[in-house]
């Protein structure tokens, strides 16, 4: 051990050095000082507490055979290293705010490219899905037409009916104003059968079926499912994603048309009510002012909408690791993402319809 170099005279231990005289031992070392060291010459037994004991006390030892030498640096190398100090918070720097920005900013590119890959897979087997028909799996895609069309039809359909009583009580309540309140049916099927029924239809299908299929495939993958499908000489976008794929692209314009009418009716039942227009005026006025281009209009963002929330959907499953935390944290993303993408591919189309004078 290292020689003692205090001026003080060595602290002498005399006896056992164990567990059964700790305090006795912890005692002498407290009373003594902190740069005095200890000789173990005396010393007749000593055992890992005992070594323990006089490693942690940090004074330099010396005296003692080759055994009790050899077991307290044993003991000495055993012991955790001091927690160093923590560091002190850098000051904010003006380069740290770009920096912070570039990385987003690449973060965001890379998951682009990610999406934009993911993307061109599906395409590419449902290229070769349309060349092999019978490749197609009816029992899968059966069963996902149930769980996100037939299942979701009561709650768009309240959905609809409750848009449709709003647009017409508000616009009732504006227009009466200026004595135009017949010009609320024209409000009402403009704003349900061009934007509000289909956007609206899109959110709520999003919120369902973006988080179940990353919620179905996460899983799958926590648990190795899809290895195992690979293993099998199978192709798991094929298995599990052109099935989701397709079912929403041909439920979800059915759920916007169900929610387009349950919005005329409802808005027509509360323009009865409130205004007096009965549902053969109502009708009639329609008919005469708005044009089937804008059913059409609202019709044609659905299978894009559709595409939109499948891939997300499952994109996000494909990227869940190995642990509950991701998978909660993909399902939660998946939502976001395919609402907030659902409501700029809205805003674009609409820029579209409106340059072309559609």
């Amino acid at each position: 051990m290292a020689a003692d170099t205090s001026r003080e005279a060595p602290l002498a231990l005399a006896g056992p050095v164990t567990l059964g005289t700790l305090d006795e031992t912890g005692a002498r070392l407290r009373r003594a000082k902190a740069d005095v060291a200890v000789d173990l010459s005396a010393v007749t037994a000593l055992d890992t507490a005992g070594a323990w004991l006089l490693a942690s006390s940090g004074r330099a030892f010396g005296g003692g055979d080759a055994a009790q030498t050899l077991l307290l640096r044993t003991v000495q190398d055993a012991l955790p290293a001091p927690a160093k100090a923590p560091r002190r918070k850098m000051r904010y720097r003006a380069g740290d705010g770009l920096a912070s920005v570039g990385m987003a900013v690449g973060r965001l590119l890379a998951a682009t490219g990610e999406s934009l890959g993911f993307l061109g897979l599906v395409m590419a087997r449902l290229s070769g899905l349309l060349l092999r028909p019978r490749r197609l799996r009816l029992t899968a895609l059966v069963h996902h037409m149930q769980e996100v069309g037939l299942n979701a039809v009561p709650i768009v359909a309240l959905m609809g009916f409750l848009i449709g009583v709003v647009l017409a009580f508000q616009g009732a309540a504006q227009l009466r104003q200026f004595g135009a309140e017949v010009f609320v049916v024209d409000l009402i099927a403009v704003s349900i059968l061009r934007e509000l029924g289909i956007l609206l239809t899109a959110i709520i299908v999003a919120g369902r079926s973006a988080s179940t299929f990353t919620a179905a495939i996460g899983s799958m993958k926590m648990r190795e499912e899809i290895d195992a499908i690979r293993v099998l000489g199978l192709d798991p976008i094929a298995l599990l994603v052109l099935p989701r794929f397709l079912a929403l692209v041909i439920v979800l314009p059915i759920l916007g048309f169900v929610a387009s009418l349950s919005g005329l009716f409802g808005g027509g039942l509360m323009a009865w009510i409130e205004l007096g227009i009965t549902p053969s005026q109502f009708r009639t006025q329609m008919l005469a002012d708005v044009s089937a281009a804008q059913a059409l209009v609202g019709l044609v963002k659905a299978p894009v909408f559709a595409a939109i929330i499948a891939l997300v959907g499952c994109h996000q499953g494909f990227q869940v690791k190995g642990d509950a935390e991701s998978l909660g944290l993909r399902t939660s993303r998946a939502v976001v993402i395919a609402i907030f993408l659902v409501i700029v591919m809205d805003a674009l189309f609409s820029v579209f319809f409106a340059v072309w004078g559609i």
